[in-house]
């Protein structure tokens, strides 16, 4: 349990140098309100910050460390996770700036596993320049997946909407045969988890999209609904869970039936994420449920047709940066009731 009067200490790693998301964690912070209500901890380095900020023209302050644990409140620290000066080549996807973007990352996550910061804020990264013989994985969710114990789930969310997914960063020609009773059961059962533990929210549901179009209109135009999707959701609901579906996906935004439900299920990436996106561009955040960590992103990527230009919108970063500290402290409330609510209720 943190203390009552400790700052949650938030990292960040820096992501693609040549994006925007040096720009947009930057601008957040250029607001000094905003260090009453966490510890910003950057993992990067003094030289790489003071060219973005010359590059950038934004004038802040920052207090570089060594260590993550030498941070000072009421400071933006910068970690020196490198000693040299990579050169920074706005809007280009070079092999250079993947890798200071994972070494951003590796240093943020080792912080975040050894307790030196409370949770994590990931800035955008290219899945192409980050690539290499040490380093295979599409994402940060499948990275964060192996690095922290748990079962993730990438979660996309605002206040009033909540998208998962069954498949996230696989091809749409191996998403169908990749669903499977098992993996709808552990996914439904990890957003559960995160809607009580991470959003309050006491007895959820769920919507599922079918698969095919029209949720394969009785096997006319595909049969996984009906033989996957329809016994597995017959299933749970039997068990007493509240999953309903399958539910098709063209017509389930546009109607609002995604207001009746406490969060909706994929079954693929661009499935969940494009209403989503539309919906809710620069206010949503990703959120990488199951795991033991908080970790959370902005909705958008490295935006190399802008960056270097001083003109990214840091709204969505500042929203998962209140979203990471949020879902810290509800989780940090729900441990605490959770641990003997018979004593709780007695003491009230």
């Amino acid at each position: 349990m943190v203390e009552r009067n400790r700052k949650i200490k938030l990292g960040i790693s820096i992501g693609d140098l040549n994006g925007i998301g040096c720009e947009v964690a930057l601008k957040t912070f250029k607001d000094s309100r905003m260090l009453d209500f966490c510890t910003p901890v950057l993992f990067a380095s003094n030289k790489t910050i003071a060219h973005q900020k010359k590059a950038l023209n934004l004038e802040i302050n920052y207090h570089g460390v060594q260590e993550a644990s030498k941070v000072l409140d009421g400071k933006i620290n910068v970690v020196n996770v490198w000693k040299e000066s990579p050169e920074i080549l706005f809007g280009e996807a070079t092999e250079a700036a993947g890798t200071y973007a994972i070494k951003s990352l590796r240093a943020a996550v080792k912080a975040l596993k050894e307790g030196h910061i409370d949770a994590l804020v990931t800035a955008p990264i290219n899945k192409n320049n980050i690539q290499a013989d040490d380093f295979n994985f599409p994402g940060h969710t499948d990275y964060l997946a192996q690095e922290l114990e748990g079962e993730s789930l990438m979660f996309m969310v605002t206040d009033d909407l909540k998208v998962g997914l069954l498949t996230d960063h696989i091809a749409v020609k191996d998403a169908p045969t990749a669903i499977t009773p098992e993996l709808i059961k552990s996914k439904v059962t990890t957003i559960e988890n995160s809607l009580k533990s991470d959003f309050g929210i006491r007895k959820p549901k769920i919507a599922l999209l079918g698969i095919n179009p029209h949720s394969g209109d009785n096997g006319v135009i595909g049969k996984e609904d009906d033989t996957i999707l329809k016994p597995t959701i017959k299933e749970l609901s039997d068990d007493g869970r509240l999953v309903f579906g399958p539910y098709a996906a063209d017509s389930f935004f546009g109607s609002d039936g995604y207001k009746n439900f406490d969060a909706i299920l994929a079954a693929y990436h661009d499935q969940g994420l494009i209403p989503f996106k539309t919906l809710s561009f620069g206010k949503g955040v990703n959120f990488t449920a199951g795991l033991h960590k908080v970790r959370t992103s902005p909705d958008h990527g490295t935006a190399y047709e802008i960056a270097g230009k001083g003109t990214a919108d840091p709204s969505s970063f500042k929203e998962a940066v209140f979203m990471a500290l949020q879902i810290f402290k509800k989780r940090e409330e729900y441990k605490e009731i959770s641990k003997n609510p018979l004593k709780k209720t007695r003491l009230k």
